[in-house]
């Protein structure tokens, strides 16, 4: 059987996670603005919308209107 087909927002989700985890995006760094980001992974604002509200979901980030996307950790599972 194979595996189910994902969305793009899901992936990029995952992928900054992982970036999160690696240490390659530093806890309390802020992300990139939206605009920045579509050109960093090649996706839509749509896809970095979604893919931001889904790592806010995790725990991952958090959004301060007129501030910025800031790093909480690498989520759930994260031991800090």
């Amino acid at each position: 059987m194979t595996e189910m087909p994902r969305y793009r927002y899901e992936e990029l989700a995952d992928q900054i996670q992982e970036e999160v985890r690696s240490g390659k995006l530093a806890k309390g760094a802020a992300l990139p603005a939206e605009r920045r980001m579509t050109e960093v992974y090649g996706v839509s604002i749509g896809t970095v919308r979604r893919a931001v509200a889904l790592l806010r979901l995790r725990g991952v980030v958090a959004t301060l209107p007129a501030k910025g996307t800031f790093i909480l950790g690498a989520g759930a599972d994260d031991g800090a």
